[in-house]
């Protein structure tokens, strides 16, 4: 015995029961009773008719509460250490107070600080011992520009 579905309403036809329309293209169309043919002629949505298969799939009537609810899977977070800096570390610079941190913050300021300014000091005294061998060019010699001949006349 086999059954067919209903091509409008979805639910089964029995045998010896329904009517088959065929479309020009060859399309068959399957249907329960003369209703469904009717609602399939005047063009109307399965979906927006509140007895058929696809309306109640379309709004979730009659489906079991288990099966419609699904398990939403919880991220887990994990404190982990970074490279270089262990979880011990940086909970307690977590939990350290405002002022605190200010204090370390300002002090790490006044270190960089005094350490660029050893370096500049540095620098200018390698430029001050540093004999000065190269001659004096313009701009335009350093770019390749010829230099003038001296005059050796007025």
């Amino acid at each position: 015995m086999k059954l067919e579905n209903c091509s409008f309403s979805g639910y089964k036809i029995y045998p010896s029961r329904g009517r088959v329309f065929i479309r020009g293209d060859s399309k068959t169309f399957r249907f329960l009773s003369s209703k469904t043919n009717s609602l399939f002629d005047q063009a109307k949505n399965p979906r927006k008719i509140a007895w058929t298969r696809l309306y109640r799939k379309a709004h979730r009537k009659g489906i079991k509460e288990e099966a419609s609810k699904k398990r939403t899977r919880r991220a887990v977070k994990y404190n982990r250490a970074v490279v270089g800096v262990s979880w011990e570390a940086i909970n307690a610079r977590r939990n350290e107070k405002t002022d605190v941190r200010a204090a370390a913050r300002a002090e790490a300021v006044t270190k960089a600080k005094a350490k660029r300014k050893e370096e500049a000091a540095k620098k200018k005294a390698e430029r001050a011992n540093a004999p000065n061998t190269a001659q004096k060019i313009s701009k335009q010699q350093a770019r390749g520009a010829s230099m003038k001949p001296k005059p050796t006349s007025r």
